[in-house]
């Protein structure tokens, strides 16, 4: 099958990513405590993939592929839920736009230089000046649409300072979260290769990200939701994590055959411009921000940069 013919199935795995990451802002938003949140979000996803690996069990791994399997290939799912830590410790002391802008950003050049160097056992392509000029494209883009973002850190009229701490010292943690979510899906990809079941592969990768989220619960359990906020959660909240996990079920399956700089990219891309929509008609309980010149720019670069990427 030509690479091409998965990129449908990317952008809508994208869609849904940026589908996923609004549903989870509601769903914080009822549950108060954002690691009862993150775990009421992830526990699905493994009920669903375990449930799914039971139906089908096989194929199952050899011998030979398990010991060949790159001891980091089951932490890719840590990898990426790196980033989600980040949104819940970092977002309110940065700000939305910075924190997109910086983790984005840091996710689409590191896709770049493992295709480039072929880390993590992807077949190396060197370095491609058209490919590098599409994220620098992407990137601005990325900076276009996230200066428009509603600040989170803005709270009855006073922006938040972290406590104290100056925000900027944060970026280098951001930087490397959103590093580490590129590294995770080709992490993914490994560890599909060496469990052969993609089933058994998602449900491997899930289960310590809910073990990691319930644990911290489990020890720091406060604040609890009111009774009138548990009321308040709608039927699709928790598929959250569900609708998020079809991005790193189509990096198990995909990456490998597009490349980490072309499926990020399309993903990112997707992911984007979907929340630009949801977020210009108001969908899914987001704050209405129109799509003015700025994020319509921001988009139209994006594009050409994917369109570079993808192309060469």
């Amino acid at each position: 099958m030509t690479a091409a013919l998965l990129y449908p199935f990317i952008i809508v795995a994208g869609a849904l990513q940026a589908l996923g990451n609004s549903m989870n802002a509601q769903l914080r938003g009822h549950l108060v405590n954002p690691f009862l949140a993150a775990s009421v979000s992830f526990l699905p996803i493994v009920f669903v993939f375990a449930t799914l690996f039971l139906v089908m069990p096989t194929p199952l791994p050899s011998l030979d592929s398990l010991a060949s399997m790159p001891w980091y290939a089951p932490l890719g799912g840590v990898a990426g839920a790196v980033a989600v830590f980040g949104g819940l410790a970092f977002v309110d002391k940065v700000g939305a736009g910075p924190f997109n802008g910086l983790t984005l950003t840091a996710n689409i050049l590191t896709s770049l230089a493992m295709d480039s160097l072929g880390l993590f056992g992807l077949p190396g392509g060197g370095f491609k000046p058209m490919p590098w000029l599409g994220g620098l494209l992407m990137a601005i883009g990325v900076t276009f649409i996230a200066r428009v973002t509603p600040n989170t850190g803005e709270k009855s009229g006073a922006k938040e300072e972290g406590h104290g701490l100056n925000p900027r010292l944060l970026y280098p943690f951001i930087v490397v979260a959103g590093a580490l979510q590129a590294i995770g899906v080709v992490w993914n990809a490994q560890l599909r290769g060496a469990l052969v079941n993609p089933w058994l592969a998602a449900m491997v990768s899930f289960l310590p990200v809910v073990f990691v989220f319930v644990l911290v619960f489990l020890l720091r359990p406060k604040p609890l939701p009111q009774r009138a906020d548990v009321e308040g959660v709608r039927w699709w909240m928790p598929l959250a994590g569900l609708t998020g996990a079809v991005a790193v079920f189509a990096g198990l399956l995909f990456v490998d055959k597009v490349g980490a700089g072309a499926f990020n990219g399309l993903l990112i891309t997707a992911n984007l411009l979907t929340s630009v929509a949801l977020d210009h008609f108001g969908w899914v309980g987001m704050k209405q921000v129109r799509a003015g010149a700025s994020r319509l720019g921001g988009a139209a670069l994006m594009v050409a940069g994917i369109v570079l990427i993808s192309v060469f």
